[in-house]
């Protein structure tokens, strides 16, 4: 089976000028997303696992490298805080 990242249920989230603000009603929390956290956040539609997410951010950016660790922990940080949910497909 494969795994891919959801969104989480009961998440209000709110776009703003650089990235978005969601508030996460279960846990009575806000988040502050920057611009590359907003992408990744919307890239866990459900179709994708996390390697996709790392491999479709890095083009978009253009960036090679090191920068694969720093959107990978953008993604387990997401997990982390319940924003997204790891599904098996």
């Amino acid at each position: 089976m494969t795994e891919v990242l959801v969104r989480a249920e009961g998440l209000d989230v709110n776009e703003v000028p650089d990235g978005y603000v969601i508030y996460q009603t279960e846990a009575d929390r806000v988040h502050y997303l920057n611009t590359t956290a907003a992408i990744v956040f919307e890239l866990c539609d459900g179709a994708r696992g996390t390697d996709d997410i790392v491999a479709r951010v890095s083009k978009m950016f253009e960036v090679e490298g090191t920068a694969h660790g720093e959107i990978e922990a953008c993604v387990q940080s997401l997990l982390k805080e319940g924003l997204v949910l790891s599904r098996s497909k």
